[in-house]
């Protein structure tokens, strides 16, 4: 009896202090600065920040997320490995947020540090570590234990590291370090600058998507690469292994609403194809998706499993009977209008505050009659494409912007002299590129690449097309997005503000209407600026902005029969100084009668089929 009371008055104390020590770590962290915040900052708990599994395409049971508070200190560029931090900061939030808690600009000159200490799960013993950074911004060495393991550049897709043979006994220290040139440098970027103003936004250096661990076996599954074939009802399965040897085998299972309908086994590294009977479209009224277990089979040795997902659907284009080109959606023609989605958040800039937030404007996108979003220069963590794809929203996913802009012809198609890029910076953009069609390939909801929008970097037009297309032949691409036109690529894009207007018009490529609209409506107690907020067109109420709105849409509306095959209104939410968007910047205002959007908006789609 005494031993069992001693014990439980052990398990008090060890909770108190567990409690006590949650506290102290919740009371190092607070938002910075007095920007206006959305509803979900205060949400955040610092003990489980952005907790969810960040991969979802290819899930494994096993993982431990490391956001949270690290230390940080900003220091000279080039300089040694400070001693002490500056203090803490909340990751994966930019430095620049006022959710990292710190609220300050790196600059070229400098470089930002960060120091974790972490223990590896007891369960892990025997198992190889990896260590995924969902994106660093913009190139990043890692140190484990003070030995350097590697580096990353770009600052937008997945990278990870085999951290075994580093690890110690005991606790883990992880050290990384960051530089970003931002605008002083050619290197993609999207809307960041140093100096933000207008259309162009503030930094984010550094980490801004979950680091996290993950355990695994020797040979194991590295990637999937899964490409549907509604024509021939097949779905193709290309896993990337490591270390696989000759005589592995991998094994697909396809289940449809948790029943297997199909299992196929081929040698390690060979594309497995499926026949999917009675095979369920997806679309955005129908987003139906089978889900899929992949399995590494050594001998008689399960060696891997993941779980993922696909969908059975098709991007086309095809001419009508009319003669217009148009992009077609499972073999018929499909009228695409969207949103230009920045993806930018007051208090957490490139990254969510939380989950619920990064879905929350593709369920208010669909709110609005949506069926498409037009991610723009920016690409978004797994998850956010995982949600389009599980509410159904077509994605058209833009390069994001870098180097400079020559001279922009926009109303015809381009005679002058194109940027000539350095080496470097070409050779820049040609490595991010790929590596952000790798990582987003088997997202089925993606339909269209953009590798340029208007003229920003634009280079090798011709070329850097033909590449995309033959490297993903199962989307289409949309070369230049109201930017110097070639006749390249399968798609003319105008940009015209603040109407809607069809000056140019391609009778060999689908045209589109890429960016309108841009109607402003600045909200006082919602504005991340006090002065200077701007939009194409700015008016004092709801309902003045939604009679625009409506104005502008019963316009494209007479455009979709003579031509047009998609448009895109400019945009989802405000950011920093644009009051353009649907809603605030900090989402807590519709700021149009999102019921009468809907209604037109169905109109513009159902236009093209009645």
């Amino acid at each position: 009896m005494i031993n069992r009371l001693r014990f439980k008055e052990k398990s008090i104390l060890l909770g108190i202090t567990l409690l006590f020590s949650v506290v102290a770590v919740a009371q190092q962290w607070k938002p910075a600065g007095k920007k206006i915040k959305t509803s979900w900052a205060e949400k955040i708990d610092v003990n489980n920040v952005l907790g969810e599994y960040p991969r979802p395409i290819m899930v494994r049971k096993e993982w431990k997320n490391l956001n949270g508070l690290w230390d940080y200190s900003i220091q000279k560029k080039g300089g040694e490995a400070p001693k002490k931090g500056d203090g803490k900061i909340l990751v994966p939030f930019a430095v620049e947020s006022s959710l990292s808690g710190v609220m300050k600009e790196v600059g070229a000159e400098n470089e930002l540090w960060y120091n974790k200490t972490f223990t590896i799960p007891d369960n892990w013993d025997g198992s190889n570590i990896l260590l995924h950074f969902g994106a660093v911004d913009w190139k990043s060495d890692i140190w484990l234990n003070g030995v350097k393991i590697g580096s990353h550049t770009g600052g937008y897709t997945p990278f990870s590291f085999d951290i075994t043979p580093f690890l110690s006994s005991g606790e883990q220290k992880l050290t990384v370090k960051v530089w970003d040139p931002t605008s002083d440098g050619p290197q993609p970027r999207g809307k960041q600058v140093k100096n933000p103003d207008g259309i162009w936004y503030t930094p984010v250096t550094g980490i801004w998507q979950t680091v996290w661990l993950e355990p695994v076996a020797e040979k194991s599954i590295k990637n999937l690469k899964i490409t549907p074939d509604i024509d021939n009802s097949a779905i193709k399965v290309k896993p990337l292994l490591t270390n696989a040897s000759y005589g592995d085998i991998i094994e697909v299972t396809i289940k449809e609403n948790n029943k297997v309908i199909a299992v196929s086994k081929a040698s390690a590294n060979e594309e497995v194809e499926i026949y999917i009977e009675n095979q369920k479209l997806w679309s955005p009224e129908s987003p139906f998706l089978y889900d899929l277990t992949v399995k590494l089979l050594s001998g008689d040795t399960t060696t891997d499993t993941v779980d993922s997902y696909f969908a059975m659907r098709k991007i086309s284009k095809k001419r009508d009977e009319n003669g217009v080109v148009r992009m077609q959606l499972n073999n018929k023609d499909y009228f695409q209008f969207g949103p230009l989605d920045q993806g930018w958040w007051p208090d957490g800039l490139y990254t969510a505050p939380t989950d619920e937030a990064l879905k929350y404007d593709i369920v208010k996108t669909k709110e609005l009659g949506f069926n498409m979003i037009r991610k723009h220069v920016k690409v978004e963590p797994a998850r956010w494409y995982t949600h389009c794809d599980e509410l159904g929203i077509l994605v058209w996913q833009d390069m994001p912007n870098g180097d400079a802009a020559p001279i922009w012809q926009n109303r015809k198609y381009f005679d002058g002299t194109a940027l000539k890029r350095s080496a470097k910076s070409e050779q820049i953009y040609r490595k991010e590129w790929k590596e952000i069609i790798d990582y987003l390939y088997s997202y089925p909801s993606i339909v269209v690449w953009v590798p340029f929008n208007e003229a920003w970097g634009q280079f090798k037009t011709v070329e850097i097309t033909e590449w995309t297309q033959q490297y993903d032949p199962s989307r289409l691409i949309n070369s230049a997005s109201g930017g110097n036109h070639f006749q390249t690529g399968d798609i003319l894009d105008l940009h015209n503000y603040p109407g809607p207007d069809m000056y140019l018009y391609d009778a060999q490529r689908v045209t589109v209407l890429g960016e309108y609209g841009g109607i402003g409506l600045p909200l006082e107690g919602h504005l991340w600026k006090t002065d200077n907020n701007w939009g194409y067109v700015k008016f004092k109420n709801s309902k003045e902005t939604t009679e625009e709105y409506i104005k502008y849409a019963k316009k494209l509306k007479g455009f979709v029969k003579t031509g047009f095959s998609a448009a895109v209104y400019t945009q989802t939410t405000d950011v920093e100084g644009e009051v353009n968007g649907f809603m605030t910047y900090d989402r807590k205002v519709d700021k149009m009668d999102f019921k009468k959007v809907r209604e037109i908006n169905q109109e513009v789609i159902n236009e093209l089929t009645n």
